[in-house]
């Protein structure tokens, strides 16, 4: 049942394939809001410029109804009137057109932004094979595009209906009124026509988009497996990430033992802890930690100090704050400068004791107890829980 339900498409799509989806062309689409807008734009234009539209459009009739006696024997005046007749009712189009283009471009704005695809573009085979075009048509989506055509067509046809009995009356009128009167009554009645019709195709469009939006997001639907594997692309797989990280730690653990044979000194616990430090007084304004471990780290850390000659130091309270308190390459906290001033100078007394074979220097004594702050030290604090 697991299996089932990580198959199924139940989750919605992530940023991510809704992103790729745009790549590829596929937004979601609405020919009735598309149709809407086209008729809206057009009934905005007969609405702002109708009694220009009209005046002009009379004037070309009137030239296309008039000519003269020469014109009657002319056998090209018929064609010439023709083409300059169609150019001037062209010109007279051109803003309505334009509109049209319009509301056209803005209808898949409004529903998936501007989106240019070279993938939609390219050439697929697949989009004009027959067996597949069959299978649309019969498919749910097929069966459910035709009852919408339908719907529309009788709800179209019962506008056109109700228009022409409303208007019957003016329509009839129109034969018996002039032409200049009978145009203008004509451009109202075309006018009310239109803006019914776009009001029903409002209704279409209304009921539409939602509709497409739905169908949209629910192609788009990820399964649980698909949301997994998408993440491991994205972010990386986490056995892969967690490898690389060891590795990671695998080789700044190599350079850090790299700089233990540099240490002027290593405080041990004795055996839990293990900081290395450096002091170069040109260089540092305090000692700097080069390196620290715990457990086998440590261990390794000792080894390499005995096996390059620097020095040891038991020292557990300062082991401990050392190593809680500094990362590597950090310089040592203020308040631990005084004992690390006493293991610095010790070392230094160790250095001359060691280089005269003991002869003219005196043997450094070891410090015992160095002023390490109890805030400082966590195994105060666990001691203190092992108490209570």
């Amino acid at each position: 049942m697991a299996e089932e339900s990580d198959l199924e498409r139940t989750e919605p799509a992530s940023s991510r394939r809704l992103e790729k989806a745009r790549e590829e062309g596929r937004v979601p689409q609405s020919r009735e809001l598309s149709a809407f807008l086209v008729l809206l734009a057009s009934a905005a234009g007969f609405w702002t410029t109708g009694n220009w539209l009209t005046q002009h459009a009379s004037g070309i009739v009137r030239e296309g109804l008039s000519f003269g006696r020469a014109a009657a024997f002319d056998a090209h005046a018929m064609s010439n009137s023709f083409m300059s007749l169609s150019w001037q009712a062209l010109l007279l189009a051109a803003p309505m057109f334009l509109l049209a283009i319009a509301g056209a471009i803005a209808a898949p704005i409004m529903l998936g932004g501007l989106v240019f695809s070279p993938q939609a573009m390219s050439l697929d085979f697949t989009r004009i094979d027959p067996l597949k075009g069959l299978a649309r048509i019969f498919s749910m989506q097929g069966v459910a595009e035709l009852v919408k055509a339908l719907l529309k067509a009788a709800l179209v046809g019962g506008i056109v209906y109700w228009v022409v009995m409303h208007q019957q009356g003016a329509l009839f009128a129109l034969l018996a009124q002039p032409l200049e009167s009978g145009l203008v009554s004509f451009a109202r009645l075309l006018l009310f026509s239109f803006m019914a019709l776009v009001g029903g195709v409002a209704l279409i469009a209304a009921i539409d988009v939602p509709f497409q939006l739905w169908q949209y997001y629910k192609n788009l639907r990820m399964t649980r497996e698909e949301l997994r594997q998408e993440g491991k692309e994205q972010e990386g797989d986490p056995q892969m990430k967690q490898r690389i990280r060891s590795q990671q730690r695998e080789l700044a653990r190599k350079r850090m033992m790299s700089e233990v044979p540099k240490a002027d000194v290593v405080v041990t616990n004795p055996t839990h802890y293990a900081v290395a430090l450096k002091y170069d007084s040109g260089n540092m304004g305090a000692p700097q930690v080069i390196a620290k471990g715990m457990n086998l780290i440590a261990q390794r850390i000792r080894e390499l100090a005995v096996e390059n000659d620097v020095p040891l130091l038991e020292a557990p309270p300062l082991a401990r704050a050392l190593y809680r308190h500094t990362d590597i390459g950090d310089q040592i906290p203020a308040e631990l400068y005084t004992a690390v001033a006493e293991v610095m100078a010790y070392v230094y007394q160790l250095k001359q004791f060691l280089a005269s074979d003991g002869k003219s220097v005196l043997p450094p004594t070891l410090p015992t107890s160095l002023p390490v702050p109890i805030e400082l030290d966590p195994g105060v604090e666990t001691e203190e829980r092992a108490a209570t």
